[in-house]
């Protein structure tokens, strides 16, 4: 009988511990730690930049006394803001727009323009009625570029890198062109287009640096008055120049975290 009993004591508590072995665990799981944000370009940013410039010699901004075009060459300092906004469209591809403007030195002129002062002008005038490239003549004013700024489209990959945005851009340009000549100054706003392309990296989160190359064109938007084709303000008149300019951009990343450099 005691056996008996003892027998059956024994097997409830041998299926009570495996009951218990069955029951799910009451221990807390362990915190959950969510990835880490995407490198992302998505984005408004605004920046600085600094750099120089060159009038091309095709411009035809300098006004020149018989034979001879326009000159150029003569370079100077660029520098200014920009403002834009990116998107990424795949994790290769971003498009984006972009605006800035710049104050500049970049200048142009033939050099030693009183040295034509003479045949040029008062060769005419001791010699009333004969033609004036009998006289030939050269360059006796200088134009230089007062300002300028563009509002241009971006496109661009980063397949090298997700840090590094490889880019085109383009679009509309404008600026202040001066000529101060021996007997006369005058300006005038001319528009026209930009192109060029550089490279953008994030070097820590919310910061990156860029390099750009632009070449400009812009000319007059009226009729140029009495001075003809030879008025700044002439459709007639072109403004051809080059920038290259270095830059820091601040990437405002608002209502998402900032971007996160991928690690190689």
């Amino acid at each position: 009988m005691n056996r008996a009993v003892f027998a059956a004591l024994a097997l409830a508590l041998t299926a009570g511990s495996s009951i218990a072995a069955d029951l799910p665990s009451h221990k807390a799981p362990p915190p959950y730690i969510p990835p880490p944000p995407v490198m992302t370009w998505t984005g408004f940013y605004a920046g600085l930049n600094l750099g120089g410039g060159w009038q091309d010699r095709s411009s035809s901004n300098v006004l020149n006394w018989g034979w001879g075009g326009g000159s150029g060459g003569r370079g100077g300092v660029v520098g200014g803001g920009q403002i834009g906004y990116n998107f990424q469209v795949t994790p290769m591809f971003v498009v984006g727009v972009e605006t800035d403007f710049q104050g500049t030195s970049i200048g142009s002129g033939g050099g030693n323009n009183n040295g034509w002062l003479f045949p040029a002008v008062i060769g005419p005038a001791l010699f009333p009625g004969v033609p004036l490239f009998v006289f030939g003549g050269g360059t006796i004013d200088t134009a230089r570029i007062n300002w300028f700024g563009t509002v241009r489209g971006r496109v661009g990959i980063t397949l090298l890198s997700p840090q590094l945005l490889l880019y085109g851009t383009g679009g509309f340009a404008y600026g202040e062109v001066q000529r101060n000549g021996w007997w006369n100054q005058n300006s005038a706003v001319q528009t026209g287009w930009t192109a060029g392309g550089g490279a953008e990296y994030m070097f820590m989160p919310n910061w990156s640096a860029k390099a750009e190359y632009l070449y400009t064109q812009i000319s007059g938007t009226g009729n140029g008055g009495w001075w003809g084709s030879w008025g700044l303000n002439s459709p007639n008149n072109r403004t051809r120049f080059h920038t290259i300019r270095a830059g820091v951009n601040y990437h405002f990343n608002f209502g998402s975290p900032a971007p996160v450099l991928a690690k190689y």
